[in-house]
């Protein structure tokens, strides 16, 4: 049924950023969930989004995005915020997709944003891990970005897949939607074992994850 495997970066590849945005709140005496009520605002028009569009230099980006919470009575060191983007690869989620290309065709689609320091983008490990899919689209060059319709377009266009074939797997409800919209079976990744179990059973086969199942 299923011919390709599509993954989200941040938040199922990688840990989610949303626990270093409550770290950075905390050391700075900001309101929980600060950083994520920003984003909020004009979310397909502010700062972030035009940044993960590839419209915006960092430099820029930083301006803008430090503008808007100012707007809001807040004070953030944009760059700071930008580290928080940083995480740790999950192994057991690199092996799931290491198995899916071994059956199935695989895809990265993630939004980022072209930077000078990997610190900021994870650039390394991102770098690293592209030898696992058959396909990347990055919000940064393909002048879209999750949730616009047209970037999961583009990723179903260089997979050469129906809707209906795919798996998508990502952390925000936001991002899954249109995916479910266009026909797309999809995952939300919480936990990331919950996930990986949902997987191997939507796919049949084990994803290298835990102990093998009993034959």
């Amino acid at each position: 049924m299923f011919k390709a495997v599509f993954f989200d970066f941040g938040g199922v590849i990688l840990s989610s950023p949303f626990d270093a945005f409550l770290a950075y709140e905390t050391r700075n005496n900001l309101p929980v969930g600060t950083l994520r009520s920003i984003n909020s605002q004009n979310p397909n028009s502010n700062a972030w989004a035009r940044l993960e569009r590839g419209e915006l230099s960092i430099e820029t980006f930083v301006r803008e995005f430090e503008f808007e919470a100012a707007a809001l009575g807040y004070a953030v060191d944009g760059l700071q915020v930008l580290s928080c983007l940083s995480g740790e690869i999950r192994p057991e989620m690199v092996q799931a997709v290491r198995r899916c290309q071994e059956q199935l065709g695989t895809a990265l689609l993630t939004n980022n944003f072209v930077a000078a320091s990997p610190h900021w983008s994870s650039g390394g490990s991102f770098a690293a891990l592209l030898p696992l899919f058959d396909a990347v689209i990055e919000s940064s060059t393909a002048g879209c970005r999750k949730p616009e319709s047209r970037f999961y377009e583009i990723a179903l266009e260089r997979m050469r897949v129906e809707p209906d074939q795919v798996v998508f797997l990502d952390d925000l409800g936001i991002n899954l939607k249109p995916a479910r919209k266009l026909g797309m079976t999809t995952i939300k990744v919480i936990d990331p074992s919950v996930a990986l179990a949902e997987l191997e059973l939507l796919l049949g086969f084990h994803l290298g994850h835990g102990e093998e199942p009993n034959s």
